[in-house]
């Protein structure tokens, strides 16, 4: 972290810098913990799926386009985590809690939460924040020092031991509470500031800020048994009723503010909440959410999922069918079928929902992904070729997809063709960040290909990826 570029030959830098290492650490993880989490065990448990990625790029959207950020490639991504929250960490992603999407009953209450993000990344805050942390070290070295000086000064003077230890303990400590106080303080203004922002944006595009009060007040109502007995001062975030008081008259003041959600996007948000509920909770629980009394098509979406995941395939499929005989055009439900049969090993009748699925979305490529590894795990022959196909051209567009390269590295198998089987493999590890594989499988392929063959060519990139170096950068 920062105290490894600090060079000092003297024995008392050298334990300043150590006791500064600690304070900022400790303020870090203060500031940032789902970041320290995604630093540890090789990132964040996240989760993809195109009908939600679609949903969170639609509410974004218009928001980017008001903050000026539309061609920066920003994207949201899923974290599996049943929690409320969301948060950035190198300004061009926003992580969001799968808790926050299942908690929150109305589009505009995560619309709220991703514009607050957006203002954090427009307002350049987490380069900021490193600047105040950099700063944060040398005045942690400078406090140190003093405060060694003055307990040196003290046993000079014959002062007394045990009160000497008392001051050294005093002096040590009250710098680095005022810096840590300082650090924490900056943060709560960045964190209004981004309210301000968040507000900003769903004025320009006609959105209310009703839903961001909602939010502030479901953590307010958390913070009702602290409030008499935390410092204000002491937390990284304002307290819930500062900033619902101050956000009320911003959301208030706004032609918008009783603007509603239309009702095709309150459709798909239910929709979406459906469908995490009944692949991420027990059939007991799913059963009490939407009992056999509702419905509507959102308790059956989930409903018929958690039939997939738990009960009779025969069940679930026709459960699935049903949803698809309401909604003939709704790419996911195809999607759905296809995903069942599939992990139920009946990968030959998972191929033409998931054709239609993949023709309905224009060639979504994760759905184009699931098609190819359909066709594969059939183990005909004659569908290899199709299945390359399809797996090249999700892989091309989503080269993170490690389960994709796979799927593509077991088509080229099946077809004899090690270089290429090699290669994807080496794809695959390297989208799940094991570096030191990717590139041996890299290596192996390259040895096979024709020298300066795109083959060739991408192996020898794989080859010379340097591994990562450990940094604490985090935001």
């Amino acid at each position: 972290m920062f105290a490894s570029r600090a060079v000092c030959p003297t024995r008392v830098l050298r334990r300043a810098s150590s006791v500064a290492l600690s304070l900022i650490a400790s303020c870090h993880l203060a500031l940032a913990p789902a970041q320290a989490q995604e630093k540890s065990g090789r990132g964040l448990p996240t989760i993809r799926d195109t009908e939600i990625e679609n949903l969170l790029r639609d509410y974004t959207r218009p928001i980017l386009r008001a903050a000026k950020l539309a061609q920066q490639n920003i994207e949201v991504v899923l974290v599996n985590d049943r929690s409320f929250n969301a948060f950035v960490a190198d300004g061009r992603r926003i992580f969001i809690n799968t808790g926050a999407l299942v908690d929150s009953t109305t589009p505009n209450q995560i619309i709220g939460v991703l514009a607050h993000e957006t203002g954090h990344i427009a307002g350049g805050h987490l380069a900021r924040r490193r600047e105040q942390l950099a700063g944060a070290q040398t005045m942690a070295i400078v406090a140190m020092m003093l405060a060694a000086g003055g307990v040196a000064a003290g046993a000079a003077s014959g002062a007394n031991g045990g009160n000497m230890g008392n001051a050294a303990a005093g002096a040590v400590m009250a710098p680095q509470e005022m810096i840590r106080r300082s650090l924490l303080a900056y943060q709560r203004e960045e964190e209004q500031a981004a309210d301000r922002s968040a507000v900003t944006y769903l004025n320009a595009t006609q959105q209310s800020a009703k839903g961001m009060l909602e939010t502030f007040e479901r953590f307010q109502n958390d913070q009702l048994f602290l409030t008499q007995r935390t410092d204000p001062y002491l937390l990284s975030h304002p307290m819930a009723r500062e900033r619902i008081a101050a956000l009320e008259v911003l959301a208030k003041a706004s032609p918008y503010f009783n603007a509603k959600d239309p009702p095709a996007l309150q459709h798909r948000h239910d929709m979406m909440r459906a469908k995490l509920i009944g692949f991420q909770e027990r059939p007991d629980v799913v059963a009490r959410r939407y009992p056999p009394t509702d419905q509507s098509l959102p308790a059956q979406y989930a409903r018929a999922i958690s039939a997939y995941r738990f009960a009779s395939m025969s069940g679930a499929v026709a459960q699935i069918d049903a949803l698809i005989a309401k909604e003939p055009g709704n790419p996911y439900f195809q999607e759905l079928k296809g995903q069942a049969l599939l992990e139920s090993g009946r990968a030959s009748e998972a191929v033409p929902p998931l054709r239609k699925a993949v023709a309905m979305t224009d060639g979504a490529p994760l759905i184009r992904a699931m098609l190819g590894q359909a066709l594969v795990e059939t183990g005909n022959a004659g569908m290899m070729d199709e299945a390359i196909r399809e797996l090249t051209f999700s892989t091309q567009r989503d080269p993170d997809n490690a389960s994709g390269w796979r799927a593509l590295a077991k088509a080229y198998g099946f077809k004899n063709n090690r270089p290429q089987a090699d290669l994807a493999s080496a794809q695959a590890a390297l989208a799940t960040g094991d570096v030191r594989t990717a590139r041996e499988l890299a290596a192996r392929a390259r040895q096979t290909f024709p020298p300066n063959s795109p083959g060739w060519l991408k192996a020898d990139d794989i080859v010379n990826i340097k591994p990562p170096q450990s940094s604490d950068n985090r935001q």
